[in-house]
């Protein structure tokens, strides 16, 4: 009897340590989730994501912008035009031939004509895909005045994803019909046989070679680069009289002025003795006419 009421307050007040622990434990716990929710709140606020970098956008040095938003996973023919003015458009094509083999790619086109003062330049330049935006950055920063710059993106991935899927089909198929030349055992179902196994070699040539290119054309980006000589611009005359200007023209008048006289007393001296000649002949005739009437 004794034992029960030593144990009887022991487990009251187990009980009593129990009951004040729960609580202590749920705050703990809601205090460790409230703090897991305010990290995330400040990641979510912070506007960082895991594998999405910042996109910026970038401008030339000639002003014009830069493509930066093109999607790796996707397969995409990039292509460019960028028209510019330079003083020396040959020169500036040679520094654009340059930059196409400096970033492992090469020139696939080059026309140069004209004059020294009038020359002009075209060129084709084919450089990796991955080094497509550095390519357009290199060429703006040349010593030229870019006109326009075209960036056109053709999506090719749907037809790239169907193409490897039929030239799968395809290759499934050739096993299958090797499978069953092995087993023809007359010669009229080896030749059938032979001859739906050409028929489906030739369709896989053809989407393999399909495939083929436009797994070139994603991998290496086109731009062509025309280059068309600066103008210099010439000041338009002011409005506002000038004497000076005035001053030179009439000495300009004056002088073509007296440059015609003396153009002309040039000429007389030079063909004047003719008519002269011919009045003296004239004169002498008419003289001598007289002189016989006289005499007769």
């Amino acid at each position: 009897m004794k034992r029960l009421l030593w144990v009887l307050p022991a487990v009251l007040l187990l009980a009593a340590c129990a009951a004040q622990g729960a609580p202590s434990s749920a705050g703990s716990g809601q205090a460790f989730g409230s703090a897991a929710t305010d990290g995330a709140v400040g990641i979510a606020k912070s506007g960082v994501a895991v594998g999405a970098p910042p996109q910026t956008s970038e401008t030339g040095s000639n002003g014009v912008p830069v493509p930066q938003a093109f999607d790796p996973t996707r397969s995409i023919i990039l292509t460019a035009n960028v028209a510019m003015k330079a003083t020396d458009p040959w020169a500036t094509a040679d520094k654009a031939q340059a930059v196409a083999t400096d970033l492992g790619g090469d020139v696939i086109g080059l026309n140069e004509s004209g004059t020294k003062d009038d020359r002009v330049a075209s060129l084709t330049l084919r450089v990796p895909s991955a080094q497509f935006t550095e390519a357009l950055r290199r060429l703006r920063a040349l010593d030229a005045d870019v006109t326009s710059s075209t960036v056109n993106g053709q999506d090719v991935s749907d037809q790239f994803v169907d193409l490897k899927a039929r030239l799968a089909a395809k290759q499934a198929e050739e096993d299958r019909y090797n499978a069953l030349l092995g087993r023809a055992a007359t010669v009229d179902e080896i030749l059938k046989v032979d001859a739906a196994l050409s028929n489906v070699r030739t369709q896989i040539e053809q989407l393999q070679g399909q495939v083929n290119s436009i797994n070139s054309r994603t991998q290496f980006s086109t731009i062509t680069v025309s280059v068309s000589p600066a103008i210099v611009q010439v000041g338009t005359p002011s409005g506002t009289w000038d004497p000076s200007k005035t001053v030179a023209q009439a000495f300009a008048t004056l002088a073509a002025v007296l440059r015609g006289f003396a153009d002309a007393t040039i000429w007389l001296l030079v063909f004047g003795w003719i008519p002269l000649v011919a009045l003296a002949l004239v004169l002498i005739l008419t003289r001598g006419r007289r002189v016989a009437r006289t005499t007769a």
